[in-house]
């Protein structure tokens, strides 16, 4: 089981978190501040580290600058704004992963490598009209999809899943492994959260003493799918040279650990997703052309929600129902929210209104659950972003103040849509009053 460091100041969130983790037998310590956490990386060397940006005494990523010698395996930045990543996703280096709040605990134990992830979701066995294994949807778009997944399911072809962000690509790569006959697990991996330098190790495996740090021999991800299904999203985000050894694998249906002399056979389906165009990607070089022909055996095309015409009122109902499940409230939408919900457009789609409807829900002082005009989670427009020179907390700045103004200056909503507590955001906004004070003095 892994080692995890969570560096958050919200205390409830950590609290949940570490409930959650203990239960699944994973050593876990919680720190809310950067302090707390340099402490704790002096005395040990957490597996998994999962760092709020925004602490009361500094940017998380300062902390992941000082421990660059020491880094874990895996790093999770946990942020309220769905915008991050694109705003400072340079500055970090590569095998970070994002993650939005609220955190998907699914998501966040797949992360991790718990094997009991599937084992503890619910879901229908069979389809109904409305919904498909984990997937919501009536629409005739979603129908076609739900049709799709059937034929393939019984078959053992390589699927190729193309949609854009949050349309729910992992969720039909598990109804397929759902409706199949294979007797292994259902393996998903987030090629964006893969370590470049341990990229061969994490998917085909290690034996003991083949590297600096091997202290024993290591089973990867194929291994684990073995007579299973390994799900590998965001295929493009795969080094190029990493997939040829990819493409050897599915023409010899054998890996090679990394020390090992003697290959092994693995009956693996594969099933592979991207958010990216992949004809403009192979012209980009982020995807073999050779690979890319070879795993689009059978492609499949999931529709973006504003194509999916009925379906936000299913979806708004079906959020807001599990959170007063889960909650015990009973908590409705206000006459006129849906309405409100489906005239937006859902760039970040399913995703990005599951977390609009959490956020309303968490806004709601009474049982009604009311949308403001503005709810959108993309980042304002004007923030300056990135660019060479600039500081981690001007990047901050930026964006405190750019959701400030988008929310009308209302610092609970702007700090619940940062993902930081109201405590935090205002010793934010103090730190910048003291020095504009400073510099004005001069």
């Amino acid at each position: 089981m892994a080692r995890i460091l969570i560096v958050d100041d919200e205390a409830d969130f950590c609290r949940g978190l570490v409930e959650l983790l203990e239960l699944k037998g994973h050593s876990v310590v919680s720190t809310n501040t950067l302090s707390a956490a340099r402490s704790v990386f002096g005395t040990q060397k957490p597996d998994v580290l999962l760092l709020d940006l925004m602490l009361p005494d500094g940017s998380g990523l300062e902390l992941l600058d000082e421990v660059k010698e020491h880094r874990p395996s895996k790093v999770v930045i946990i942020t309220g704004h769905s915008g991050v990543k694109s705003l400072i996703g340079g500055m970090v280096g590569d095998g970070v992963t994002y993650m939005t709040k609220p955190v998907e605990t699914r998501e966040l134990l797949q992360l991790i490598g718990d094997d009991d992830v599937r084992a503890s979701i619910k879901a229908p066995v069979e389809p109904t009209t409305d919904q498909f294994g984990l997937m919501i949807g009536a629409s005739d778009a979603m129908q076609l999809v739900y049709k799709t997944i059937r034929q393939v399911a019984e078959t053992d072809s390589t699927v190729f899943i193309q949609g854009e962000s949050g349309t729910g690509k992992e969720l039909v790569a598990d109804a397929i492994h759902r409706l199949s006959a294979v007797k292994g697990k259902f393996v998903p991996v987030n090629c964006g959260s893969l370590t470049k330098d341990l990229l061969s190790s994490q998917l085909f495996g290690h034996e003991k003493g083949s590297f600096t740090g091997a202290n024993s021999r290591h089973v990867g991800f194929f291994e684990r799918a073995d007579k299973g299904t390994l799900f590998l999203d965001e295929i493009t985000e795969m080094p190029i040279q990493m997939q040829t050894h990819l493409l050897r694998v599915l023409e010899t249906g054998s890996i090679l650990r990394v020390g090992a002399e003697e290959e092994i056979a693995v009956q693996t389906r594969l099933i592979v997703a991207t958010n990216r165009e992949p004809v403009t990607a192979v012209k980009e070089k982020k995807l073999r052309e050779d690979l890319y022909f070879r795993l689009r055996v059978f492609p499949i095309q999931l529709p973006p929600l504003r194509e999916r015409r009925g379906d936000v009122r299913l979806l708004a109902q079906h959020f807001l129902r599990e959170l007063n499940e889960t909650k015990g409230t009973s908590k409705q939408f206000e006459v006129g929210a849906v309405n409100k919900l489906e005239a937006h457009t859902w760039p970040g789609n399913v995703r990005e209104l599951k977390h609009t409807v959490h956020r309303a829900y968490i806004m709601a002082s009474e049982e009604r659950v009311t949308i403001p005009d503005r709810f959108d989670e993309d980042l304002p427009g004007d923030i300056e972003g990135l660019r060479v020179g600039r500081s981690i907390a001007d990047v901050e700045k930026d964006l405190i103040f750019a959701t400030l103004e988008h929310l009308n200056n209302d610092k609970k909503a702007a700090a619940a849509s940062l993902g930081i507590s109201l405590k935090t955001l205002y010793n934010r906004l103090n730190e910048y009053e003291k020095l504009d004070s400073a510099k004005r003095a001069q």
